[in-house]
């Protein structure tokens, strides 16, 4: 959970937009997983600064805490709206 903290406040310090690189290691993701997830839909957020694309660290952390292990059950949350499928085929 510190390592969270601390790579969290590390780029809260400088802009609170990641790339899409910066993005993917922040969520845990490829950085190709996060390009699939947003053409397909079922990603966090993501916006268009000119030709980049960026995302916001807040929004990354609100897609991410909606997008528990599907190994934790029982919680009462899988209809979420978001298919359950957690943008996997």
């Amino acid at each position: 959970m510190d390592d969270e903290n601390e790579r969290a406040a590390r780029a809260k310090k400088g802009s609170p937009f990641l790339s899409t690189a910066q993005a993917a290691f922040y969520i845990g993701l490829s950085q190709r997983t996060l390009e699939k997830m947003r053409l397909k839909g079922g990603g966090p957020k993501f916006r268009k600064h000119g030709r980049y694309v960026r995302y916001h660290i807040d929004e990354l952390d609100h897609w991410s805490k909606g997008h528990p292990q599907h190994s934790i059950a029982g919680d009462g949350k899988a209809g979420s709206g978001q298919g359950g499928t957690g943008g996997r085929s």
